[in-house]
């Protein structure tokens, strides 16, 4: 008589193909839902061709590639400031295959001063912190005589009106800093609004404005053509490339410092795993002196953080450009 019957047979061999079924099922899921895959990947630069956040986004993309085996793309999307970069991918698909580039800009004073179709937080997912770069103060050769910022402060204020300064235009980090020193000390400052740093810089150094408040990737190559003097930089700590030039922190405003800061984000909904992945990359990536002597050569200094350090960091900026806006009554046409 057989030990198994031929009906309890059959329901054995239907379980175990089930099974079977069930494991291919899984393993062909876990494949598709594998990060990364072998469809490329995409890097947003919210800026047309050229420039830092060019070489950010090619670099980390370079590099990623190499690290995964997968192909990460960069896609220059210009106009708005970054608006429609930062809109194009808040409204992507958070499946792990199209990041951005942001910046302080595109997630700091821009939103702390318009009103824009995405949300800074609620609508990315933050992945990790690449690295930042301080503003610094400086003037044109007509005012390079004075050795400390406070002798140069006490002269222009003899001249019995605001000191004037350019900025690369409203809403920017060359704007809204020199409104946060005038919270900060209690000196009137006229702005003088430019479409982009470069040209607030050559009315500086030809006298026709008294002070900026560059990047200092823009300022460097005048400072060091003595066609601007530098007077502080807004890093905790002093730049490398300048090593003689204090912080505003050791000229006493301890509360005053900012970064130019850059990172990279996705749309919201981005899957924890892939998070944690990228992240990892990244910041393995930031920890090869090559890398770091590449970008310490563009005065940014790498700052590797975790998904949830670089997603405060994010909130903490936004909010305190926030501040400033709300404080100096500060409102952008079109806001």
């Amino acid at each position: 008589m057989p030990l198994v019957s031929k009906d309890r047979r059959n329901l054995l061999q239907f379980v175990i193909a089930s099974i079977g079924a069930s494991f291919l099922a899984s393993n062909q899921l876990l494949a598709k839902d594998k990060w990364p895959s072998a469809k490329p990947i995409k890097i947003i630069i919210p800026a047309q061709p050229g420039g830092g956040l060019d070489l950010i986004a090619r670099t980390m993309s370079d590099k990623l590639s190499q690290a995964t085996g997968t192909s990460f793309i960069s896609e220059n999307i210009g106009g708005g400031g970054g608006t429609i970069a930062s809109l194009a991918t808040s409204r992507a698909t958070p499946d792990g295959q199209t990041f951005m580039v942001v910046n302080i800009s595109t997630h700091g004073t821009n939103p702390a001063i318009r009103n824009l179709p995405y949300d800074s937080m609620k609508d990315f997912t933050h992945i990790a912190m690449v690295g930042g770069s301080p503003n610094v103060l400086v003037v044109g050769p007509e005012l390079s005589k004075f050795d400390s910022l406070e002798a140069l402060f006490n002269e222009l204020k003899k001249k019995g009106r605001p000191i004037s300064y350019g900025s690369a235009g409203p809403g920017t980090s060359s704007h809204l800093l020199v409104e946060e020193l005038s919270v900060a000390t209690g000196i009137p400052f006229l702005h003088a609004p430019y479409r982009g740093i470069g040209p607030a810089l050559v009315d500086v150094m030809a006298g026709r404005v008294d002070v900026a408040f560059p990047g200092l990737i823009a300022a460097l190559q005048f400072i060091k053509g003595n066609r601007l003097k530098p007077f502080a930089v807004t890093s905790q700590a002093r730049v490398p490339q300048l090593p003689n030039l204090p912080t505003f922190t050791e000229l006493g405003m301890s509360e005053f410092s900012s970064l130019q800061w850059y990172g990279i984000s996705g749309p919201a909904g981005i899957p924890n795993e892939i998070v944690n992945n990228l992240n990892s990359q990244i910041n393995r990536i930031l920890k090869d002196p090559l890398i770091v002597a590449k970008f310490d050569a563009e005065t940014l200094t790498v700052l590797p953080m975790t998904p949830q350090q670089f997603t405060t960091y994010i909130d903490k900026d936004l909010n305190k450009w926030k501040k400033v806006v709300k404080e100096r009554g500060i409102q952008v046409d079109g806001s």
